[in-house]
């Protein structure tokens, strides 16, 4: 009787001389596709390059002098 009532969402307490001595409470459901997190890819950094003149450019550039 006491496990149907937690299969209900209640919270059993057990007494021993009047004191509490457990409590039966209600399992947490896990997602059925939660991944620990050890286990989950990693997402690579992506940088955004700025828009900008190629190297070959920039070096070009400093050798005549000016940028």
């Amino acid at each position: 009787a006491m496990i149907a009532l937690v299969e209900q969402g209640e919270t059993v307490r057990i007494l021993r001389h009047g004191k509490p001595v457990a409590e039966l409470v209600p399992a947490k459901a896990a997602p059925s596709d939660a991944v620990p997190s050890w286990k989950r890819t990693i997402q690579c950094v992506q940088y955004q390059r700025v828009p900008a003149r190629p190297g070959a450019q920039l070096v070009a550039d400093e050798r005549a002098g000016g940028l």
